[in-house]
């Protein structure tokens, strides 16, 4: 199953500009680790707990996320400010690459909601399933 998602995420991402769409930076907020708020405070030449502060809250489950969507990072022009020094969550995403695909199925059929390379992909994929 991984071949085939990844030669599906390969078609839809080279057919699809992110830049053109950014609705994952508008409207995701990915859980921010201690590593990305490292990472973010270098590139931004401030204090993690600075970072912390300005940009980031605890969710209802305890995360580090955003405290505002969109993405504090995004620019008008839909780049990221930071996108070297982007959250692991952001670098992955749509995870439409990863191994063992099959483990994130639920969280693919909701980002199918946001992002169109999952929803290119999953609507591929249910043409293999058995009818």
């Amino acid at each position: 199953m991984d071949n085939l998602v990844h030669q599906f995420h390969d078609t839809y991402s080279a057919r699809i500009d992110c830049l053109a769409c950014a609705r994952c930076c508008k409207t995701l907020g990915p859980r921010i680790e201690s590593k990305d708020v490292e990472r973010i405070a270098k590139a931004l030449r401030r204090k993690p707990v600075d970072v912390i502060n300005q940009y980031l809250r605890i969710d209802e489950d305890g995360d580090l996320v955003f405290a505002s969507m969109p993405c504090p990072f995004l620019g008008a022009d839909h780049y990221c400010s930071i996108y070297e020094s982007r959250p692991k969550a952001c670098r992955e995403y749509p995870h439409t690459d990863r191994k063992r695909f099959y483990q994130i199925t639920t969280l693919s059929i909701k980002n199918a909601e946001t992002c169109p390379i999952v929803y290119e992909v999953l609507q591929d994929l249910s043409k293999l399933l058995p009818r």
